[in-house]
């Protein structure tokens, strides 16, 4: 079986990093992707797909990437259901990223807090 993802499209908002208890670095962040083909107005539709990234690739995403930024992100489609608090059951498709690429230059912001 393969289960495999390339996906190049930007951050809809700003990385944030957080810990897990035995202090593994996660972050998620969330993918504009645009489609290929327009839809029946003639407009192109966008998806936004969460991704988890995981260990130094977080933090390096977390540091580097800011929203607006074109990112390519590979890794695997995993899915997981739960039950909110109101009893429903709650279904979740992410990307669990391998590896994230930098596809732009360094956003604005990091550039002017460098100089």
């Amino acid at each position: 079986m393969i289960n495999q993802v390339t996906l190049v499209g930007r951050l809809t908002k700003n990385p944030e990093i957080r810990y897990t208890a035995d202090g593994n670095p996660v972050a998620n962040i969330t993918l504009a992707v645009s489609r290929q083909f327009k839809n029946s107005t003639g407009e192109i539709d966008t998806d936004f797909v969460n991704c988890t990234v995981w260990r130094r690739t977080a933090e390096n995403t977390a540091n580097y990437c800011r929203k607006g930024s074109v990112v390519g992100v590979t890794g695997r489609i995993q899915t997981r259901n739960y039950e909110n608090s109101e009893g429903n059951r709650v279904f979740v498709t992410e990307v669990i990223a391998d590896s994230v690429r930098f596809m732009g230059g360094k956003p604005r912001e990091l550039v002017e807090q460098e100089a």
